[in-house]
């Protein structure tokens, strides 16, 4: 995609990482030509902040970005056994680390049935977010 077309809360490809744009500004064409941009992004996964710039004509990699939602069925070493709708399971995510990893396994075993938000991007996959199952 071109730099040009790039906007706020879109994706690009920072440093290898896929990234969301937090930030972007554009520059005047200088004496020999072409605008710069510059954007500041956040990795989606790792939440570090990465800074570039690039002319506005130049092309940029963007991440193809997926969100799943899928139901908590166990929580086992450290790793989530997730069920989607078409009942197809999935055991090969992370635990999230921090307060997310906490309140998941917590509310798990009070026997709360939840539903884990996993964003899936470049090959790599992991928990997001976590709400309580609607009761149908």
């Amino acid at each position: 995609m071109q730099c040009s077309a790039l906007r706020k809360n879109g994706f690009v490809v920072m440093k290898g990482r896929p990234c969301k744009i937090i930030d972007m500004s554009t520059s005047k064409t200088g004496k020999h030509g072409h605008a710069k941009v510059k954007y500041t992004g956040v990795d989606i996964f790792t939440g570090a902040k990465y800074d570039d710039m690039s002319p506005s004509t130049h092309n940029v990699d963007v991440p193809n970005v997926k969100r799943d939602d899928y139901t908590l069925i166990n929580v086992s070493d450290g790793f989530l056994a997730l069920m989607n709708e078409s009942g197809d399971t999935k055991e090969d995510i992370k635990l999230p680390e921090g307060e997310l990893g906490e309140t998941i396994e917590s509310e798990f075993d009070a026997g709360k049935e939840l539903l884990i938000t996993v964003l899936t991007s470049m090959g790599i996959e992991a928990a997001i977010a976590q709400r309580e199952a609607p009761r149908s």
